[in-house]
């Protein structure tokens, strides 16, 4: 990766951090997956039915503790596995350091940044950030599977899930409008 000169735009000491909390994901992947887990009992059960089955009383019970203890349990397994590993961004001086879930992080100088937008609604908005080249990035120490990438007719591009930051996609967008206001 070649060296390129990080613009300093301002103090040293002007840091901005984004990062996603962990109770909205578990809130969010919670119903996200009983919003999934609900049809498909409800499709199984029908089937059952149509072929025969009569529940009883406590096969009713036994079904209502399936729909509310399974999204649960797969909810906090999945909390458990991204403990640590939950997506962030840092706007400095020196540029943008970020990471997306379970991603290794990422710096892109302020110079190196040609574009960058927000695509989605709700808690899965998405920032793609668009460098100049793939060389101005540089890859950070840590954790991870490569960096989330996005190639199409020859773009390159940062994808980071920012729906569920605090604060909000809107005060990230502000905050990259104020750093880079003539590519946001």
């Amino acid at each position: 990766m070649a060296d390129h000169v990080d613009q300093v735009l301002g103090p040293t000491d002007d840091t901005v951090s984004f990062f996603q909390a962990r109770g909205m994901f578990y809130v969010t992947a919670l119903w996200v997956l009983a919003a999934a887990w609900l049809p498909m009992l409800l499709i199984t059960l029908g089937v059952r039915v149509a072929a025969g089955y009569r529940p009883r009383p406590a096969d009713i019970v036994v079904f209502a503790e399936f729909t509310l203890i399974v999204p649960a349990v797969v909810a906090a397994a999945l909390m458990l596995a991204v403990w640590r590993r939950l997506g962030w961004l840092h706007t400095s001086v020196h540029g943008l350091d970020f990471a997306a879930t379970g991603r290794r992080p990422i710096h892109l100088p302020w110079s190196g940044i040609a574009a960058v937008a927000l695509h989605g609604r709700g808690p899965f908005t998405e920032l793609v950030i668009v460098p100049i080249a793939e060389d101005y990035a540089s890859e950070l120490p840590g954790k991870g599977g490569p960096p989330r990438v996005r190639r199409r007719g020859g773009e390159f591009a940062y994808i980071i899930d920012v729906g569920l930051m605090s604060p909000g996609p809107e005060v990230l967008l502000a905050e990259l409008h104020r750093r880079v206001p003539s590519k946001v």
